[in-house]
């Protein structure tokens, strides 16, 4: 019987004792943990080898993952930076991991530090003034990471901690707490597929009074009835580019995570010929002022296809051509 894999992630130096424990409590629980150190990771010889940590943290079944005091070394694909800079914006290899899980939308439990915590909130009250000095974290990308998680409305869980038994604890009560909703959804899948029957005769009902009204409004002789028609059909034919625009994983990423309008997602993908552009007005409607280029290179680094299957099905869903 397959276990659930569980993928553990954080800097090693400075957690390896937490790391080490939270090996042998998924183990106990009868889990597969995933642990760089442990050779968990199948390294594939034709990429970077924190690429490999990206794959194996999507194809997880639960990604946990613990904020200390450092941030870690930067992807494979950032540009050279002054590591002994405490400004100095990168992504880390840990942030880039849970970027991966988080896309896959694999469950996720985060664990701070209960000292990071407490400096992060100091943080927010002084994002500007760089002449404060920071005595448990080694770099302000810690911060922006943690800003990062609580900006999201889902798939968010927090726990602070400074033993590693309120880990165990927590996790114990989430896990529980998830096995019990997917028991409850599988005895709601019965109730669920009668309902998509009615449903399926409700359209049909909808298909024929539609008809009717139709050749009512038609043989009006008040109303214009074929404006009104067109006009109609035109309103169901936007509300269905709509509906499909969300179920698109691509907007959807953006509309959850970073909250960015459907609106101006449709506005920057009518605007763009090229993925540069649309990574540019993209980066807009965000904080960056890079003209998009951080979000460009993280889009071309992605070897699965997923964006460019993404972004190839809004523009067919759009009606516009493939961007280059």
């Amino acid at each position: 019987m397959s276990k659930p894999r569980i993928f553990v992630s954080s800097t090693y130096y400075d957690l390896k004792h937490v790391r080490a424990s939270l090996e042998n409590f998924i183990e106990s629980l009868g889990y597969d943990p995933i642990l760089s150190e442990k050779g968990s990771i199948a390294y594939n010889p034709d990429i970077a080898l924190d690429e490999s940590c990206y794959i194996e943290a999507k194809n997880s079944d639960i990604f946990v993952i613990i904020i200390g005091g450092r941030y870690g070394s930067p992807s494979s694909d950032s540009e050279a930076i002054d590591r002994d800079s405490f400004y100095e914006r990168y992504e880390s290899v840990t942030k880039m991991e849970y970027e991966s899980a988080l896309r896959k939308e694999i469950p996720i439990y985060i664990l701070i530090e209960k000292s990071v915590r407490a400096e992060y909130e100091t943080f927010k009250k002084n994002r500007k003034n760089k002449s404060i000095q920071y005595a448990h974290v080694d770099s302000i990308n810690i911060f922006h990471f943690i800003d990062r998680i609580f900006k999201q409305n889902k798939n968010n869980p927090v726990k602070e901690f400074e033993k590693q038994t309120e880990i165990e604890e927590w996790l114990k009560l989430q896990w529980a707490g998830l096995f019990r909703e997917l028991i409850r959804t599988k005895s709601n899948q019965a109730e669920i597929s009668s309902l998509q029957s009615q449903v399926s005769e409700l359209s049909n009902i909808n298909t024929t009074l539609k008809r009717y009204m139709e050749a009512l409004i038609s043989n009006s002789p008040n109303t214009n009835g074929e404006k009104l028609i067109e006009e109609e059909e035109q309103r169901l034919k936007d509300s269905r580019i709509r509906k499909k625009l969300r179920e698109n994983s691509f907007i959807k990423d953006f509309v959850d995570i970073n909250n960015f309008s459907l609106d101006d997602q449709i506005k920057a993908f009518m605007k763009s010929k090229t993925w540069k552009k649309l990574a540019e007005l993209y980066a807009n409607l965000g904080e960056e002022n890079d003209k998009g280029k951080r979000l460009y290179e993280f889009w071309m680094m992605d070897e699965s296809g997923w964006i460019r299957n993404s972004i190839r099905n809004v523009c067919n869903i759009l009606g516009i051509p493939e961007m280059k």
